[in-house]
């Protein structure tokens, strides 16, 4: 598509007269932990899969987004793990963004907003609704914490809600996490120091506000006319009206805090914009930072659309405050269309939280095995448009095993598998021509209902009907399924070619347009299905109205040219078990400070045990036998020639993974393992280990076997991996993330010093090797003593007695 080859060639996207242009914009995501499934789904993934759709249409789309990172939120989470808000910021923004990588987020630009160009239009926007009279000075009261010598910002504060019929004992100054309610921290029942747990004072203070009352008239004539041409989703619109309906009130906009954007004014030269002032003005700051030509996005309302997606926490702020913002300025701003809210998604029994670590959080995801594409269709068949939704591991394994293999993956496996037979079984994988097509009742049939269909998934998509539009692809292949089966196809190529060659050439049609109208929802499936089809990426069908190809589909057995030789099929989901649901259920209970504290225990059982345990390493009390003395010294000799000590085996950080240059099943991986330089390993992993799951992990290496030179690149050690009695399952043996690079890995009763060099002609590994197993646990073992570490027992992701090599 054009607007790929764009962002391929390094040119930055302006909007183009002529067309349609879209700037799309997510919910900036805080950088004080790990996104979890909840704030995916509300923002960057709904915004990701309208944003590939208006892309298939041929739109000119920019999709910004990046980390929200001052505010108190930030600078709470440094004072807990005693670094600063800007380690804190990298740190984060680094996480937030390998998690959006796994999940495919096709971002034009992820940026951060401590940056220079935040400052620069915040301050800028600030100053225009000073010179246009809309802000005003007031003294406010605010907490006080004599202990800490501070103002507390609203995050710094908890206490007991003050709604009625809440009563939620750990309620935000800001806002109560439990009934949703917008607060101020004075409003709070007994409120306490976040930091120290005391009760602060009430002192006076001097703030800024932002005059709403005073905008109410143009924000009202602006929300009346936008909330219908954007087709605003109804959870924004009530949450909206909501606002209006309990009386605009003059809002806070400065904040006693240092970290965040200064206010530019010398009285105030000690305080900073509250986040949720500045928060908003980063999607224009971003991209500032995407191009130079930003105001052609952000100050061009005749030739752009902007489209928001977000929680429905988030709505108020972006319908609201940061329209009035704007308006406030004076200047001819871009302001938002359409607005996307979605509700909450729940986990299990409960309600993801971030603050809480409860549910499945982004980096979890990885560790399931899980492809990305299962995920992300889960998610959106969950999407929770118009009331909340719940996640369970039950519905996630029903809907893969029966909605992506079932259907789905079956009906494009059984057709490519056909087609892919020998002649006289099948087409020995080329297309078959069917002229007569038009004229097969069934295939009429059929091309009716795809018209129909197409129709809803274009009307469903640009009124940003996500859920509805996934569903109605879905169908699409339920079809395809039934076609399949009426027309009982097996039976036909026996006895009616011609017939046989008409269902063969349609359903090969309806499996590429499935790769065009599923691609925003599942990308990485899409580019296998094209793969199988023999297809590169950039062959893939549009959905835009000027090349014929939305006409060419209402026919699809015009789709894809007879005598096309198409790729290897092969299965494109595998099935979730009921033993994978039960051990994910348990692995992912209770919040993520429940499960280190569970981890721990596990080692700390595992060290008494070890305490309890007598090792041998041939270095026992002499028993007595009836064996000479001869044969005992025989015995002690060869398992001293074999003990595990001999093994330099170190915990190593993965720091480059690339494709071997002339081996597509071997990975070169730059590997520190505590020495002056990286080590390069060269490994058979490509087809059992993304290269993603691969960077910046802590795994085991064996540092002493003798270097080898695999197809002309050097190996120098060897990642240690897990694999299942079949051999197809494989997984790295990780260690402890708080594990030292370069320590070694000991296994506690057998001492001394490992080899420089392990004698290939003496063969100590081969022999030690058929010991090292993992147990039903995961913790990796050689015979009964675990590979431990200082920081604890290193362990596999999800293979259980499996064998380590």
């Amino acid at each position: 598509m054009e607007d790929e080859n764009e962002r391929e060639k390094g040119r930055k996207k302006v909007p183009v007269d002529g067309k349609r242009n879209f700037l799309i914009t997510s919910a900036l995501p805080y950088v004080n932990n790990v996104p979890h499934l909840g704030n995916i789904i509300g923002s960057v993934l709904s915004a990701d899969v309208f944003a590939r759709y208006c892309r298939l249409r041929g739109y000119n789309v920019l999709y910004i987004c990046g980390t929200d990172e001052y505010g108190t939120a930030t600078e709470t989470k440094a004072m807990e793990d005693n670094c600063s808000p800007q380690q804190i910021c990298d740190k984060y923004h680094k996480i937030h963004k390998e998690v959006y990588n796994w999940f495919n987020i096709s971002f034009d630009e992820f940026g951060r907003t401590s940056t220079p160009q935040q400052t620069e239009v915040c301050q800028s926007i600030f100053k225009k609704l000073m010179e246009n009279n809309w802000l005003s000075e007031n003294t406010m009261q605010q907490l006080y914490c004599e202990k800490c010598e501070r103002f507390l910002a609203d995050r710094l504060v908890e206490g007991i809600c003050p709604t009625l019929d809440c009563n939620y004992d750990s309620a935000r100054g800001d806002q109560c996490e439990k009934c949703g309610k917008l607060l101020n921290p004075t409003e709070l029942k007994d409120p306490r120091c976040k930091i120290c747990k005391s009760n602060p004072q009430i002192r006076d203070t001097e703030h800024l506000f932002l005059e709403l009352p005073m905008l109410k008239e143009k924000l009202e004539e602006y929300i009346n006319n936008m909330s219908i041409v954007g087709c605003w989703s109804q959870n924004a619109i009530q949450a909206t009206y909501a606002w209006l309906k309990e009386g605009l009130r003059s809002r806070c906009i400065t904040r006693d805090l240092k970290w965040g954007v200064p206010v530019p004014l010398e009285k105030y030269k000690n305080k900073v914009f509250y986040v949720w002032f500045d928060a908003p003005i980063g999607y224009i700051s971003i991209t500032a930072c995407y191009t130079s030509e930003w105001e052609k996005w952000w100050k061009n309302p005749e030739n752009v659309e902007l489209y928001q997606f977000m929680g429905k926490d988030n709505v108020p702020f972006h319908t609201v405050m940061f329209p009035s913002t704007l308006i406030g300025t004076g200047e001819n701003w871009t302001l938002m269309k359409s607005i996307s809210g979605t509700e909450y998604l729940n986990y299990e029994a409960g309600k993801f939280s971030k603050s809480k670590g409860v549910g499945v959080f982004g980096n979890d995801v990885k560790d399931t095995k899980i492809p990305p594409e299962v995920w992300r269709y889960y998610l959106l068949t969950n999407r929770p448009e118009v009331s909340d939704t719940l996640f369970t591991w039950v519905d996630l394994q029903a809907k893969l095993n029966t909605e992506l293999l079932n259907n789905l993956g079956n009906f494009i496996n059984r057709v490519l598998s056909f087609i892919a037979k020998a002649p006289g079984l099948g087409y020995g994988s080329v297309i078959p021509d069917a002229p007569a097509a038009e004229s097969h009742y069934l295939t009429k049939e059929l091309a009716t209902k795809i018209s129909a269909y197409l129709e809803q998934y274009i009307e469903a998509m640009e009124k940003v009907k996500l859920k509805q539009g996934l569903k109605i692809g879905m169908s699409i292949s339920s079809e395809g399924n039934g076609y399949l089966q009426e027309s009982q196809f097996w039976k036909l190529y026996k006895e009616d070619q011609a017939s046989c060659s008409v269902v063969m050439r349609t359903s090969v049609g309806l499996v590429f347009l499935l790769s065009c109208l599923l691609e925003p929802f599942m990308p990485s499936f899409c580019l296998e299905v094209l793969k199988q089809l023999n297809l590169p990426p950039e062959k893939r069908l549009s959905l835009c109205d000027e090349n014929g190809d939305l006409e060419r589909a209402r026919k699809p057995w015009e789709l894809m040219p007879a005598g096309h030789k198409i790729g290897t099929p092969e299965p494109l989901f595998n099935e979730l078990r009921d033993e994978d649901v039960e051990f994910f259920r348990e692995k992912f209970s209770g919040s993520q400070a429940d499960r280190i504290v569970k981890a721990e225990a596990e080692a700390k059982k595992m060290t008494e045990k070890l305490k309890e345990t007598k090792i041998s390493d041939g270095n026992e009390k002499k028993q007595k036998s009836s064996k000479c003395e001869s044969e005992v010294q025989r015995k002690k000799s060869c398992e001293s020639k074999a003990s595990i000590s001999r093994l330099d085996i170190r915990v190593g950080l993965i720091k480059e993974v690339r494709k071997h240059p002339d081996a597509d099943s071997l990975y070169v991986k730059e590997v520190d393992v505590g020495e002056v330089a990286t080590r390069t390993v060269v490994s058979g992993l490509v087809k059992h280990v993304p290269r993603e799951e691969m960077l910046n992990q802590k795994v085991c290496v064996l540092c002493n076997l003798k270097p080898a030179t695999m197809r002309g690149v050097k190996s120098q050690a060897m990642v240690l991996t897990a694999s299942d009695e079949s051999g197809t399952k494989v997984e790295l043996v990780e260690a402890p993330n708080s594990a030292s690079v370069g320590e070694r890995v000991t296994f506690p009763g057998f001492e001394g010093q490992p080899d420089h060099v392990l004698n290939p002609k003496k063969k100590i590994w081969e022999t030690l090797k058929s010991d090292l197993h993992t147990d039903t646990q995961l913790f990796a073992f050689y015979k009964d003593v675990p590979f431990t570490t200082s920081a604890g027992v290193c362990k596999v992701n999800s293979i259980s007695n499996g064998v380590i090599s």
